[in-house]
């Protein structure tokens, strides 16, 4: 499956069930670029938009770039209120945006999915002089026994999982050659704690957001929900699971 379509069909669950990032960041990102109300930002591989509202409560100017109708039409209906909202139907490999236009490229649990060589050309030709891209992760801290758990169900029900995040942090090591590859010199690396709480319905959905998770007319369906509510009353308090999330960000200049 082309990776554009893998999220085909998951867009509600996508909105309703993911986390935002953390307010640190998104102050992080204004100082650290030095934003002001006349900055523009490309937010690359957007989805249903959550990063791309984070940073039009601001007041940027937000260029979503999004290849997915099913995500990209979630995020039109959602922030079309927004006078600073443009969405792109484009890769992040072609935007279509104009030459050395944008003041910072954001791309939130995204960067997986690109093909690395041409996303850092059409970063390059997009971004006005000294602009940064900034690369972040809602990060499972996969050490945790909910977590390793919640795999291990993800690993008997799901065909296609191969880890969170497709996998990319099974290997950290190879994870961080591709990043020190992208970037031109050197990149920050910055951690923001950012534990997220979960009703029941939520932790499902969260799990059903991904994009190996399996469909309702799967044969294993309700045994993966089964598990899922399991797991969820194992680890959960007073209703509430707490998921043990990092949200880590690369930013530097390409």
């Amino acid at each position: 499956m082309e990776n554009t379509k893998k999220f085909t069909g998951k867009a509600a669950a996508y909105s309703k069930y993911r986390p935002d990032y953390p307010s640190a960041y998104i102050d992080y990102l204004m100082q650290s670029n030095s934003l002001n109300l006349d900055s523009t930002i490309a937010d690359i591989g957007s989805g249903t938009g959550i990063l791309t509202q984070q940073l039009l409560d601001k007041g940027f100017q937000v260029h979503a770039v999004e290849p997915n109708d099913n995500m990209r039409i979630e995020a039109e209906t959602k922030l079309k209120n927004y006078p600073n909202f443009i969405s792109h139907n484009a890769s992040a490999e072609h935007t279509g945006l104009s030459n050395n236009s944008i003041d910072l490229i954001t791309a939130a649990q995204a960067f997986h999915w690109f093909d690395k060589t041409l996303f850092k050309i059409e970063a390059k030709r997009i971004l006005k002089k000294d602009g940064n891209v900034s690369l972040v992760f809602n990060n499972r801290i996969l050490s945790d026994p909910l977590i390793i758990e919640n795999a291990t169900i993800c690993r008997t029900y799901c065909p296609g999982f191969k880890g969170f995040s497709n996998g990319i942090f099974n290997n950290n090591e190879e994870f961080q050659r591709v990043i020190q590859g992208f970037y031109k010199d050197k990149f920050e690396y910055r951690e923001f704690e950012h534990p997220i709480p979960f009703h029941l319905d939520g932790f499902i959905g969260r799990n059903l957001s991904s994009s190996f998770s399996i469909s309702s007319n799967d044969e294993n369906y309700m045994n993966f929900i089964d598990a899922l509510t399991e797991l969820f009353y194992k680890y959960s308090k007073d209703g509430v699971l707490m998921m043990p999330n990092l949200t880590i960000s690369y930013q530097g200049k390409i």
